[in-house]
């Protein structure tokens, strides 16, 4: 994790932070986020790997993918995105199916098992989110809501010009 809490050198200071300072106190935030994210998904009743939980992921926002696309969807080999499946399959939460339109493929698709866990590591994790939210004042959830925005809106900015590491 980046702490800034050590030396005032290290802390951002008011309006107007360098860039790269900011950058440090926001990395600190999102180790902070991960962690809270972590914790909430382990906790729901059937726990998942990070990579697991991710390929349900995938395959809830596109039913019917193929082991390929899903492997290349998580930059990952055909063969580990093969035993990742075999195990969500033994797990019932997924399902391979033979494509209705292309005999040779088969598609993935989660079961409502896989769906409900989903379900369940989602309103976890807004659970956990919505409680470290509430021990902000509203003003600052308010200003906190302002920033994301812009930084998203920064962050497409960026990605449409095609600049930065990871765009």
């Amino acid at each position: 994790m980046t702490r800034l809490s050590g030396s005032g050198d290290d802390q951002t200071s008011g309006r107007g932070a360098e860039p790269l300072s900011a950058a440090l106190e926001i990395a600190d935030a999102v180790d902070g986020l991960a962690h809270l994210w972590s914790v909430a998904a382990q906790g729901a009743s059937l726990r998942l790997s990070p990579h697991q939980l991710r390929a349900l992921r995938i395959l809830e926002a596109e039913p019917g993918l193929n082991l390929t696309a899903l492997a290349e969807g998580m930059d990952i080999g055909l063969p580990t995105a093969s035993r990742l499946c075999d195990r969500l399959e033994a797990a019932g939460l997924l399902e391979r199916m033979l494509h209705p339109l292309k005999r040779r493929e088969v598609q993935l698709v989660l079961t409502a098992r896989g769906r409900q866990v989903l379900d369940e590591v989602a309103t976890r994790r807004a659970q956990a989110l919505a409680a470290a939210l509430k021990a902000m004042t509203p003003d600052e959830r308010a200003t906190l809501s302002r920033g994301l925005r812009a930084f998203r809106s920064a962050q497409e900015g960026v990605a449409k010009e095609g600049g930065g590491p990871g765009l």
